[in-house]
């Protein structure tokens, strides 16, 4: 099976609303490996390593989030693989 990486730079009112557990629940479930982290700006970044429509099925997810939040863009770009142990709360 093809594993691919894709990193999801997620804005809107996503932080301080539970989004990166929400996040790293919702990859854990699909079969997924990376992170969830807080940037400084207000955004969160998403990095999904895995099955390519595990990786597209949260980037559905990702742009509606929580219920807690409001995400008002979810932007994608393909990465290079790289093997994450888990899905992280960065």
């Amino acid at each position: 099976m093809l594993s691919i990486c894709r990193k999801f730079l997620v804005s809107g009112r996503v932080q301080m609303v539970g989004f990166r557990y929400h996040t790293a629940h919702e990859g854990i479930k699909l079969g997924l490996t990376g992170y969830a982290k807080n940037l400084n700006d207000g955004n969160v970044e998403v990095m999904a390593c895995g099955s390519m429509s595990g990786v597209d099925q949260l980037g559905e997810w990702l742009k509606q989030g929580p219920r807690t939040a409001s995400v008002e863009s979810c932007i994608s770009s393909e990465t290079e693989f790289k093997h994450y142990s888990g899905f992280n709360i960065l």
